[in-house]
């Protein structure tokens, strides 16, 4: 790292004073597409600059409350993705830099529109509802913010007041025209339309930084460094999880070229951390008071494990407290999606200019990630726990995507950082029960087990007819296993799979009735005797799987599948012998689940343990 760190002060670097990193007035420090680590603080003294261009960013290790000083200021560019109508959430990496030691709160006044690599001019803050994006323009009118709340009227009004607490997000409306100056070695415009760069300038922000939560209620909160930070860190720190439930929502929306609420389009994805999945929104308009009226889509599928400078995000409190943003979650990864660093899509001014360093290679583990914890991520799977998405379908219209991952960590009751609860309250809802809470789930996350039965509930005020059908796997998810939607008061198994189940149900909570399922179980007794043809078992001493053909069946396929559903072994036309053999030395020591299929008689199912010691 400290090479690295050298290397990155390309022009002017002052003098160290009591401070870590001094800077003297007038002087500057030039820094692109690197990162620097200072251990403790920064002293940006007055009329002093830190330009962070093309990716850079800054990297802190002060292990308290923050100690950065002087009246200097930091300036860091991001894009915000929506136009003068949408909402972006947004955390700022700055506060005011007024000389005093520490933190500051910020105001959109700090914003600026870059004219030159290191020139820029201040945005001016208008009146009007709608923002411009040459000379830039902030509509100060759209700047909220939304604290330890569960109502939509609870939303604070900021307008350009320096009230924003540091680690607080706030939520701002895009801009109007195009802005075509280009002052980066990156390319990005200011804005090609509905893209616009801002300038942040400011005190960089340092150290612990808290805000408060309540039981039951949101808060919007993000990344408050000038650095990318790992979610999951935030999210999994035993101290946050004591008082949230475990996952982060994220605002999505869709385009309409009004301000009047009950024209908005939008919801809240969900963030797990502990499978690394992400849960698209599920689309509703509002009335009025901001109420949810009819569904209407879904959004898009994120990468959400890094989250880039400026990224806003709502958690839920679970207890009167507060969360806290730590240095050590702190990470450099340039943003884009194949970084797993997303600020709001891929149509982002720099997702076009991503660069895949993080996930190049073919290695399941992360490359080196420099990082202020000293985590070695060359240890961490880069991937998600194996999952299905199943998208419910209301009344022909609303679409609810929700998502069912398979891991080993896992419980059939309510796990930290696995179950993501639904982020509101619809008037129609397809959702996971969850062993022990009567809270609505949109992602849960199990062990796999083709005998697993899955609980689901469907819920409407009203007669609702429901489409429900399985919309994609990932995380090498086996996609030759069968799954069903299980009716338990018809019998019936339906193929969400290869079809869709279709049923209009009257108004009610239906808790009881239905389940995912990995089998049809009415076909149980039929395979019952095909399975007493066959006698499965491993021989660990030889490293070979043996499957003893009593009855000479035509065996078209043998698939070994490990305890999350993937697909580790295939072999196929094995053919009628008494006695087949199939080499197992590869794999790793647990549980599996051999598949047979045979020509004339359907499928087997059998479980064996691989054990080498």
């Amino acid at each position: 790292m400290r090479k690295i760190i050298l290397s990155s002060v390309l022009l002017a670097l002052a003098n160290f004073a009591n401070a870590q990193l001094y800077v003297n007035p007038g002087a500057y420090v030039f820094m692109t597409n690197q990162f620097m680590y200072v251990k403790q603080d920064v002293n940006l003294q007055n009329t002093s600059n830190f330009y962070m261009r093309n990716t850079a960013q800054l990297l802190q290790g002060t292990t308290g409350s923050s100690t950065n000083f002087g009246a200097g200021k930091l300036s860091v560019f991001q894009e915000g993705t929506v136009n003068n109508y949408q909402y972006n959430y947004w955390c700022s990496p700055v506060g005011a830099a007024s000389g005093v030691s520490g933190n500051e709160q910020f105001s959109i006044s700090l914003l600026n529109r870059p004219t030159g690599l290191i020139t820029s001019v201040p945005a001016t803050m208008l009146s009007s509802y709608d923002g411009t994006s040459s000379p830039l323009g902030i509509a100060t009118y759209w700047i909220w913010k939304f604290v330890t709340s569960n109502a939509y009227a609870q939303w604070v009004h900021v307008g350009s007041a320096t009230s924003i607490n540091p680690g607080e997000g706030f939520t701002m409306k895009g801009t109007s025209g195009t802005d075509a100056t280009v002052v980066d070695a990156d390319g990005v415009q200011n804005n090609t339309g509905s893209k616009q760069r801002y300038d942040f300038r400011g005190k960089p922000n340092d150290g612990n930084i808290s805000v408060p939560v309540s039981a039951g209620n949101f808060t919007l909160v993000g990344n408050p460094y000038p650095s990318a930070i790992d979610l999951n860190q935030f999210l999994l720190d035993p101290a946050n999880a004591a008082v949230t439930n475990g996952q982060a929502y994220f605002w999505e929306q869709v385009v309409v070229n009004s301000h009047y609420i009950d024209a908005y389009s939008g919801g809240y994805g969900v963030y797990n951390p502990g499978t690394g999945v992400y849960t698209p929104a599920a689309f509703w308009n509002y009335n009025g008071a901001g109420g949810q009226e009819t569904a209407l889509g879904s959004g898009t599928v994120f990468q959400r494990r890094f989250s880039p400078i400026g990224q806003g995000f709502m958690v839920m409190g679970t207890a009167a407290g507060s969360v806290t943003m730590k240095n050590s979650y702190r990470v450099f990864v340039r943003e884009g999606a194949v970084n797993q660093s997303e600020f709001a899509r891929m149509g982002s001014a720099a997702a076009q200019n991503q660069t895949a360093d993080v996930y190049a290679g073919n290695s399941e583990f992360f490359p080196e990630i420099p990082n202020v914890a000293g985590i070695d991520y060359t240890k961490i799977k880069k991937g998600t726990s194996p999952y299905i998405r199943i998208h419910a379908m209301y009344n022909n219209g609303g679409v609810r995507p929700t998502t069912i991952a398979f891991d080993d960590n896992a419980t059939d009751g309510f796990d930290y950082g696995f179950d993501g609860r639904s982020p509101s309250s619809e008037a129609a809802e397809f959702y996971y029960i969850v062993n022990g809470t009567d809270n609505e789930y949109v992602a849960t996350a199990v062990k796999f087990d083709v005998e697993k039965k899955i609980p689901v509930g469907l819920r409407c005020a009203q007669q609702t007819n429901f489409k429900i059908k399985v919309a994609g796997l990932g995380g090498n998810f086996n996609a030759n296993q069968e799954i069903y939607l299980h009716d338990k008061e018809t019998g019936v198994y339906y193929d969400i799979k290869n079809g869709t189940f279709d049923m209009t149900l009257p108004a009610g909570n239906n808790k009881t009735r239905f389940e995912i399922t990995f089998k049809n179980f009415s076909l149980s007794n039929e395979n019952a005797n095909l399975a007493d043809n066959f006698d499965v078992y491993q021989n660990n001493a030889a490293g070979t799987l043996t499957i003893v053909n009593t009855m000479n069946k035509d065996v078209v396929s043998c698939q070994l599948f490990d305890v999350t559903g993937k697909l580790v072994i295939a072999k196929k036309n094995l053919g009628k012998n008494d006695t087949i053999e199939v080499s197992t030395s590869g794999l790793s020591d647990g549980v599996y689940i051999v598949k047979l299929d045979t020509k004339e008689s359907g499928s087997v199912d059998k479980k064996i343990i691989i054990a080498k010691k």
